[in-house]
């Protein structure tokens, strides 16, 4: 009978709830706040961060990480090997290749032909950054950049390349970075996604293919997953109302959903239930949140000519540059900007003169655009790729039609921003940007001191699952401690 009659209470507190609109009832224990009372809608820290998060001072309280998918080569853009041109068609030594594995691509050549860049590279910025001459806008942000030219990772292909900078894990399952970031420090706004994702593949005709596991949330809850913003239509699928429907009907029709699912979760206690409710909210927030993010009518010419004329074309990767800042600006905790197409394993010359038009403006003004609007200060900014390219030629070796294998021994991305020390390169590579001659970097460390700077502690950061404690850096990591300003 007690237990019938608590069943009871318990469904007249719950209709008591409705009154006031079961989604701010259910939001408000789920962000750890009464979002009834007249609060901003952005806080200066995470709405639901995890207790005693963040661990430390965090010098950066959000990141856009510019993702170029296909791997582009350190040869041709950032890595200057000029000993490289004395050797041209020479065979790559056995003694630098050793006993490492390439790819089957590559595993059957007779001969390793030794290929320089046919761009030329220049010293610019105090900082005297060698920078090709195909990145010409990158290379007056240099003095702005921390380059990692000692990255290295265990991936050998595409796919487990790229989800594992994504999950720090090469099998897919695992809850991708901006999830673990959305789990452990909560979100900046209430009426956005605390994690953005965005698309391009510009003059490319083939990319790698990017599947939602890349930014989803694996084990974890799914209302940490990212949400995808479209090129077309809608931004968001489903954003406006079907036909017929006006917004106070969708209200009503969600608090009556609300209320479903609420007596579900009461009698299930399945977590994925307030995940749902919590989804539903978010969505009829975003209705008004999302288009007056996407709409740049209000943005003045200034800023195109900044990001230049692909800015005005939806779907471009300087387009996805101009929403990322504005996302930045609204408080959106991790924003993923994909880019596809640099895998150039025939005809280099051709297409990373393309892939490079298509990101050099855009990458450049993003950081100069945050840094005049005083926000680079706490947004950090990282650009690479899955893993570099060989110092040699895959198949006959031309200077208009060579291209190069994967290699994931030694490659280099940059970052910018968020508490990394500016004007600078960490780490080296031998003669041949073939192997790591000084300060290695592996993508468990680089997970470790982005969530440094975020204010986590790595080692901290976990979720309970099948048994054990998992976390973004696995069982490794060690914080970057020379990168840090």
């Amino acid at each position: 009978m007690d237990s019938l009659l608590d069943q009871l209470l318990a469904r007249r507190r719950f209709l008591e709830l409705t009154g006031t609109g079961i989604g701010s009832a259910v939001l408000a224990n789920l962000f750890g706040q009464d979002l009834l009372a007249q609060a901003p809608r952005t806080a200066p820290s995470g709405i639901g961060a995890l207790p005693g998060l963040p661990h430390h001072a965090p010098k950066a309280k959000r990141v856009i990480y510019l993702f170029q998918s296909g791997a582009p080569s350190q040869h041709e853009l950032w890595d200057y090997k000029p000993a490289l041109a004395d050797m041209v068609g020479q065979d790559l030594p056995p003694s630098v290749r050793g006993d490492q594995r390439v790819t089957t691509m590559t595993a059957g050549q007779d001969s390793f032909p030794l290929v320089p860049s046919k761009f030329p590279f220049s010293q610019h910025g105090q900082s005297r950054a060698w920078v090709s001459d195909l990145m010409p806008y990158t290379a007056g942000i240099v003095d702005e950049l921390c380059f990692i030219k000692s990255l290295h990772t265990e991936a050998i292909n595409h796919d487990p390349g790229i989800t594992f900078f994504q999950t720090g894990a090469q099998l897919a399952g695992r809850p991708s970075i901006g999830a673990w970031l959305s789990y452990g420090l909560g979100t900046l706004n209430a009426d956005l996604p605390t994690f953005v994702a965005m698309v391009s593949k510009g003059s490319a005709q083939t990319g790698q293919p990017l599947y939602d596991r890349l930014w989803g949330s694996g084990f974890l809850p799914t209302r940490y997953q990212g949400v995808k913003f479209l090129s077309t239509g809608d931004p968001v699928l489903y954003l406006s109302n079907p036909p017929g429907v006006d917004q106070g009907t969708r209200r009503r029709f969600l608090d009556d959903l609300g209320a479903l699912n609420q007596l579900k979760q009461e009698e299930f206690g399945d977590p994925e239930t307030s995940t749902r409710i919590a989804q539903y909210e978010m969505a009829y927030r975003m209705q008004t949140s999302v288009p007056e993010l996407t709409d740049l009518s209000n943005e003045p010419e200034s800023t195109f000519d900044l990001y230049g004329e692909d800015s005005r074309k939806p779907g471009t990767f300087a387009r996805n540059c101009l929403l990322a800042r504005r996302l930045a600006e609204r408080g959106v905790r991790f924003i993923q900007c994909f880019h596809r197409g640099w895998d150039q394993h025939t005809r280099l010359p051709q297409g990373i003169q393309r892939q490079a038009k298509d990101v050099d403006q855009a990458q450049a003004a993003l950081v100069q655009d945050l840094k005049q609007r005083g926000m680079l200060d706490d947004t950090l900014v990282i650009w690479g790729g899955e893993f570099g390219r060989s110092a040699y030629s895959q198949g006959v070796l031309t200077e208009e039609t060579y291209g190069r294998d994967h290699h994931p021994r030694a490659f280099t991305i940059w970052m910018a921003g968020g508490g990394v020390k500016p004007g600078m390169s960490y780490g080296e590579t031998d003669e041949f940007s073939y192997n790591i001659a000084s300060n290695p970097v592996h993508i468990h460390d680089l997970h470790a001191t982005m969530l440094h700077l975020l204010g986590i502690d790595h080692t901290k950061l976990t979720f309970p699952f099948q048994g054990r404690n998992f976390r973004l850096t696995d069982v490794a990591g060690r914080v970057v401690q020379d990168v840090m300003a």
